[in-house]
């Protein structure tokens, strides 16, 4: 897949520090305020109304359709996607589509998927490769939602690159040692 060629620049940390900034403004610096827990939006399960305004602290200019939003995290179009009644929700990025995806890439994704990914997945649908969320919705914190953002916005990014959502490597996988191979070969690279 080309799509290494149309990664942005984006900085990928500092885009899940914008997602838990978002989280921030709207619960306050130290958390709720002790007298307060009444209002704690945290303990209360999460609606499709809690949603939409986590949603738009992310995004002013967020769409509502039906039963998701549209909305831009670092210039990646978001789809977010839920049903109430079954209790889902999921967020989708695209990256593009499959038909020049090799093995090698297929492979590197299914090897993300299990440690550097963490809960953000790339999942295949409709003729492309997504990064995807996917959670119980009642169950899900406001806080869970903005870093879930972050990870699945920033295994998008980092396709290609470090096939990673940006906060660590779960152990046990071969990502760091693939990682660490591409560095080598890379500065090999440079000094020819």
């Amino acid at each position: 897949m080309n799509s290494k060629k149309k990664l942005r620049s984006t900085s990928i940390i500092p885009l899940l520090l914008i997602c838990v900034t978002s989280l921030a403004q709207d619960i306050g610096p130290d958390g709720p305020a002790p007298d307060d827990r009444t209002n704690d939006k945290s303990k209360t399960p999460m609606s499709a109304e809690r949603l939409g305004e986590l949603v738009l602290n992310v995004d002013q200019d967020a769409r509502f359709s039906g039963s998701g939003w549209e909305f831009q995290v670092a210039d990646l179009k978001v789809g977010l996607i839920y049903d109430v009644n079954a209790d889902r929700m999921r967020i989708i990025i695209p990256i593009g589509p499959i038909d020049d995806l090799s093995e090698d890439e297929l492979l590197r994704i299914m090897r993300a998927n299990f440690d550097s990914a963490l809960d953000a997945r790339y999942a295949i649908a409709q003729g492309k490769l997504w990064g995807t969320f996917i959670h119980p919705l009642s169950e899900l914190s406001d806080e869970e939602f903005l870093i879930a953002l972050g990870e699945t916005a920033n295994i998008v990014l980092s396709y290609g690159i470090s096939y990673s959502s940006g906060l660590f490597i779960f152990g046990g996988g071969d990502s760091i040692e693939i990682q660490q191979r591409e560095l080598i070969e890379s500065l090999r690279k440079k000094r020819s």
